[in-house]
């Protein structure tokens, strides 16, 4: 008897085989060679900067033999290395003296002036007159201690400094007390470039409010940056 799913003792159908992938082709092969795959190797960390080991170079010389051993341009770039920490200050060192020609003109220059020069920013001019400042006061202090009149080259030195490069002309008092040591040194006027007025009856004024024995009138040429006048006068 017939059974519903069909007829009895009749073979059943076999399932679809899969054939060998060697007897078809891949889709890729009708695409041609495949390129080899590229690797790229990482990146490796970047090393120091160039000026990295010229500035320890530097620091050891400063160290080791003092700042007589170091150039001019050496030093202002040693000393611009806190001012700039990631850059090569060696350039701008030797584009301020060169503007400037010494290391006491650069220290004196105006603000404006420095800012002119490539790289020196309000940072740099800001440093470099703290340290003219500094250099100043200290000079100044010392000089207090010495009896100024007995050291001619000493006054012309203290004088020089303080204004030899300043761009104005200035009539600057230096306040001597009776054992001739500095009271007080003040810029009574500032001028042109070739003009300071000077009014006596403000420095016998100001001579006595500090109760000064005598005067050291001084002032600078600034078209001749190596001239400066010094003269003498008692107060009473």
């Amino acid at each position: 008897m017939a059974g519903r799913g069909g007829k009895t003792g009749e073979p059943k159908p076999e399932g679809a085989r899969v054939e060998d992938s060697e007897l078809f082709p891949f889709k890729t092969d009708a695409l041609g060679a495949i390129p080899p795959l590229k690797i790229t190797k990482p990146r490796a960390k970047a090393g120091k900067p160039h000026y990295h080991d010229h500035r320890t170079r530097l620091r050891e010389r400063f160290d080791d033999a003092g700042p007589s051993a170091l150039s001019d341009y050496e030093l202002l770039e040693l000393f611009l290395f806190r001012t700039i920490p990631r850059q090569d200050t060696k350039p701008l060192a030797k584009a301020l003296l060169t503007k400037f020609g010494t290391l006491a003109a650069v220290l004196a220059a105006p603000v404006q002036r420095i800012a002119e020069v490539k790289g020196a920013g309000a940072a740099v001019a800001l440093d470099l007159k703290t340290a003219q400042a500094l250099f100043e006061r200290a000079s100044r202090a010392e000089f207090k201690q010495r009896t100024i009149i007995s050291s001619w080259s000493q006054l012309v030195n203290y004088c020089r400094l303080a204004m030899a490069h300043a761009p104005r002309e200035q009539f600057r008092v230096l306040f001597l007390d009776v054992k001739n040591q500095l009271i007080a040194d003040e810029v009574m006027n500032e001028g042109t470039v070739d003009h300071a007025p000077v009014y006596p009856r403000e420095i016998a004024r100001r001579a006595l409010e500090l109760s000064a024995a005598a005067v050291i009138l001084v002032h600078n040429h600034p078209t001749d940056q190596s001239s400066v006048t010094v003269d003498h006068a008692l107060s009473h």
